[in-house]
């Protein structure tokens, strides 16, 4: 089971973000609503996720396989429709190198494969609850 830790001090919309395995990053929103830029804003950590997971997991079917793949790049959007309370993830994969029309589209296969796609395109169910001030 994966579990991230953030924390927001009193900077506005910074928000430091911590894993089990002591990697950090920096969330924070534009200038424009207040923040200051310092780092992506969630939703760019959400559809990141699903791009590094891509690259990933493609990655590592192609070397099991040998192919000749010399890049991946992976673009990611997001469009929120609120009027009908559904989210749009669209997301383009560039294969670079001496691959044939089979194996592309085997790699796109595997893409829809990765953890985060399996994620994103399934049943999420998010529960909340507060801390007691004894369990900080």
């Amino acid at each position: 089971m994966d579990k991230i830790k953030s924390h927001m001090g009193t900077e506005l919309y910074k928000v430091e973000i911590e894993s089990p395995s002591g990697n950090k990053l920096i969330a924070d929103e534009p200038v424009a609503v207040g923040g200051k830029n310092l780092g992506l804003n969630p939703m760019e950590i959400l559809i990141s996720a699903l791009a590094a997971c891509t690259s990933a997991t493609v990655r590592m079917y192609v070397d099991r396989k040998e192919w000749d793949l010399k890049e991946i790049n992976v673009d990611v959007e997001i469009i929120p429709d609120t009027v009908n309370g559904r989210t749009q993830i669209n997301r383009k994969i560039e294969l670079i190198g001496d691959l044939d029309d089979e194996q592309r589209k085997r790699i796109l296969l595997i893409a829809t494969k990765c953890p985060v796609h399996k994620v994103l395109s399934g049943s999420i169910y998010v529960d909340s609850e507060l801390k007691s001030n004894l369990e900080v």
